[in-house]
């Protein structure tokens, strides 16, 4: 029999471990990332696996790729790589972007990571056919006209030049980044979360590169409109702030101080919470923002019909 000391031994290590669980479960900032208490905004009403979840990532990074491609090189994944594509339609509407010449180099380095974004999760996962796409300049129209709140005139034409195509830029790798910030806890291998930390470190660095240009344009008007590019990231962030239905996840580039890093800045350079952590979305957020709707259930926007992937297409499963 054990003795009296050994017993209470692992008694006290038993005890330490179920407290160092619950703190491992209960994150100190837990609150600036999710409300528990909201199944809108916290829970996925499926079971899913790591593969389902970063698989929903991949739309994502379809847009990504197509977008970037087009605003490069004036072709998309179809031309460069079709197999990527896993039969999934080509998009809609893409075009080169009259790009400056250091700001087109940027971007072809963009498309080509995503596209290495893509094989990794298909070596990974097995992947996701890609989802119909709409990357018209008319549907970047409506974006910005819904965000500004009236019809802009002309209409907004995120090819037309280099600061108008980032600003499109502005409203899209930031969705993903969230997003993968918002996987990485809910992932259970190491692979995966070895994985998806890798994607977020390129995503996270992308969306620096253009809030960076965009601030150093900050207080300059973006022809023809009497409106500033701060102005209109302002609008932006408001917007998929409204859309996603939980809180303030998404800020422009000049904030509140109450909202600078330490209450001690107004400038916004990267959007982070009051800790200077990366927000988080999760799945059914970031499906109101990219459809545009404000509802998971119902596609719009960049995807007329619908993402793809377990996850995806469940909450489409509710609507149709």
């Amino acid at each position: 029999m054990a003795s009296p000391s050994v017993v209470s031994f692992a008694l006290l290590v038993f005890l330490i471990s179920l407290q160092l669980i619950k703190i491992a479960g209960d994150c100190e900032f837990d609150n600036y990332y999710y409300n528990h208490d909201d199944d809108r905004c916290g829970r996925i009403p499926i079971k899913v696996t790591d593969e389902d979840r970063i698989e929903f990532a991949q739309n994502l990074e379809y847009l990504e790729a197509e977008f970037f491609l087009y605003g490069a090189r004036g072709e998309g994944l179809d031309s460069y790589d079709p197999e990527l594509a896993k039969g999934g339609p080509p998009p809609i509407g893409g075009q080169k972007a009259n790009l400056d010449p250091l700001t087109h180099r940027m971007i072809e380095e963009f498309a080509y990571q995503e596209v290495g974004h893509l094989r990794a999760i298909d070596n990974y996962t097995g992947g996701i056919p890609r989802p119909l796409l709409d990357i018209r300049r008319q549907t970047f129209a409506k974006l910005f006209d819904k965000a500004v709140g009236y019809p802009l005139d002309p209409p907004f034409n995120p090819y037309k030049n280099t600061i108008n195509y980032l600003l499109a830029s502005y409203a899209i790798p930031y969705v993903g980044l969230v997003g993968y910030v918002g996987t990485i806890p809910n992932l259970k291998y190491y692979c995966s979360k070895r994985l998806v930390a890798g994607l977020l470190g390129v995503e996270s660095g992308q969306d620096a590169v253009i809030r960076g240009y965009l601030y150093r344009k900050a207080y300059e008007k973006v022809e023809p409109y009497d409106i500033t590019v701060v102005q209109f990231t302002n609008y932006i962030s408001m917007l998929r702030n409204e859309l996603a239905k939980c809180g303030i996840k998404d800020e422009g580039l000049i904030v509140p101080l109450q909202l600078g890093a330490e209450n001690r800045t107004t400038s916004n350079v990267l959007s982070a919470n009051t800790y200077s952590l990366s927000y988080a979305r999760t799945p059914p957020e970031i499906l109101r923002i990219v459809y545009g709707t404000g509802n998971e259930h119902k596609p719009g926007g960049f995807y007329p019909k619908g993402g793809n992937g377990k996850i995806a297409r469940a909450y489409l499963s509710e609507y149709y």
